[in-house]
């Protein structure tokens, strides 16, 4: 199968696009067997429902009035699941994290997509105002932005340690017929001590387009900006 009617590929060319193409296939059933076994997953443990601060749904509201939003609150119908992204912003990260910056953007782009099918939001450790003002410069209007700097959440989920640091994660959560809200899933970007920013990446579309090119994506982590 040729991938183009272009005129000159080289016997070469065509060869190496095919072996290729076969590669692509074989990691496209891999994903899929790995998506299979994590939907597999057996139950999980039920979690505390923590409480979260949330402004406004009008980002450029004033942020008060402030309500709390327990964890169990963000499932907006029964049988949904809850996508959480913790963001590197809080405690000992004073500036906001460029890199959950640059994920968060593409939520906002595809929340409406996305909650057609689940609920989503994003929690960090800092104070409602700093993360609203965060969010207000990068037009973050679709998204649940929620405060946790007061809660263990981030902690509990290893999105946190015991210094105040942070991490990025994504966790997903289920709702028990009688309210009880159960862990799912988390993942970290640092997979294991060889690999350790990969482990989310398939989150963001950025580095896979780029993976496209013959540069790839380089030294990404030391390009990005805001």
């Amino acid at each position: 199968m040729r991938p183009t009617n272009l005129i000159g590929e080289s016997a070469e060319h065509v060869s190496a696009r095919e072996e290729l193409r076969l590669a692509e296939i074989e990691l496209m059933r891999h994903r899929e067997r790995v998506a299979d076994l994590r939907r597999r997953l057996p139950l999980g443990p039920v979690v505390d429902d923590y409480a979260f601060e949330e402004g406004p749904a009008d980002l450029h509201a004033d942020d008060a009035p402030v309500q709390t939003v327990r964890l169990s609150e963000l499932f907006t119908q029964p049988g949904r699941d809850l996508v959480v992204y913790h963001f590197m912003y809080g405690k000992k990260q004073t500036q906001p994290c460029p890199m959950c910056t640059m994920w968060i953007d593409g939520f906002n782009g595809i929340a409406r997509h996305v909650t057609q099918n689940v609920d989503l939001a994003i929690v960090a450790a800092a104070d409602l105002p700093a993360l609203r003002a965060h969010a207000r410069d990068r037009q973050w209007e679709n998204l649940r932005l929620l405060s946790a700097g007061s809660s263990t959440f981030k902690y509990d989920l290893g999105s946190e340690d015991a210094e105040g640091n942070q991490d990025s994660t994504v966790s997903v959560f289920t709702r028990d017929d009688d309210g009880s809200v159960r862990h799912f899933y988390s993942a970290h970007p640092r997979m294991s001590d060889d690999i350790d920013q990969r482990g989310i990446d398939l989150l963001s579309p950025v580095w896979h387009i780029l993976d496209l090119t013959r540069r790839g994506r380089d030294d990404w982590f030391a390009e990005l900006s805001y």
